[in-house]
């Protein structure tokens, strides 16, 4: 894999770095990023195919065999966003790549009838099975700027999966076409960044997260980093992004958790 495999990509992109195999693609943007970040615009981005380390949410390692899966780094900058609402950019990642990998399928897909849709707050589902996780982190000493990681799975065959809640692209029988799904991933989280430091624009970023949002209006069950456990009926996403659930008639903000679809 090279970067003249994605000239799609490469015209959206600030900067596009492809690399055979790595530890992990946000460990190494995160560090190239803080020592020249003059070299590094927004949307620059840094993907391979054979990523050895990874790093998910909550701190999980996240591990693939080499070539069935594309590990994608990308820097935003976020200046014109305000602070309280910088949780929204792991949502704005999630739903650019949950549209993005919607266009990796014959039309009609989208909508309430899509296969693909986002489980809060930023894993990309096909028919329920994931096929994407979203981890942001911001560059040390630089809170404008963040590096927001994903990890999609391209090629994975059924017993490459590493549970069985799993899936890949090449199993859902989607479009392998990686270029176009980088491309349409950077368009996405671009214009939807765009959006979201606009005012008058940001009430559409949220309605946009929300449309592509399977998990509002689901039974869930929140496993919050304490390890405590509840269950209730997601209802909404608030100000901050924090996923609002019902628990016997009060309203429990969730920041930071795993959910679990119940039904």
């Amino acid at each position: 894999m090279q970067a003249v495999d994605f000239p799609r990509a490469a015209i959206i992109a600030g900067r596009l770095d492809v690399v055979a195999h790595t530890g992990s693609t946000n460990a190494d943007l995160l560090v190239a990023v803080a020592g020249e970040p003059d070299a590094y615009p927004h949307l620059s981005v840094l993907i391979t195919d054979d990523q050895r380390a990874g790093r998910g949410r909550l701190d999980r390692t996240w591990t693939a065999p080499a070539g069935a899966a594309l590990a994608i780094s990308v820097l935003v900058r976020v200046p014109g966003i305000r602070t309280d609402r910088r949780g929204w950019v792991p949502l704005i990642a999630g739903a650019a790549m949950t549209l993005a990998i919607r266009g990796l399928f014959a039309p009609p897909n989208e909508g309430d009838g899509s296969r693909v849709a986002l489980k809060w707050p930023n894993d990309v589902l096909i028919d329920g099975a994931k096929v994407c996780g979203i981890l942001s982190q911001m560059v040390p000493g630089k809170p404008d700027a963040i590096v927001v990681g994903a990890g999609v799975n391209t090629r994975m065959t059924p017993g490459q999966l590493p549970v069985s809640t799993a899936t890949s692209l090449a199993i859902a029988r989607a479009d392998l076409d990686l270029d176009r799904l980088l491309a349409d991933y950077l368009h996405g989280l671009d214009r939807m960044l765009a959006a979201a430091a606009s005012a008058d624009a940001f009430a559409r970023v949220r309605t946009e997260v929300r449309g592509v949002c399977a998990t509002l209006g689901r039974q869930v069950r929140v496993m919050l980093p304490d390890d405590h456990v509840f269950e209730g009926s997601a209802t909404a996403l608030d100000d901050a992004g924090r996923l609002v659930v019902t628990v016997g008639g009060e309203s429990v903000p969730v920041a930071a958790g795993d959910v679990i679809h119940v039904r």
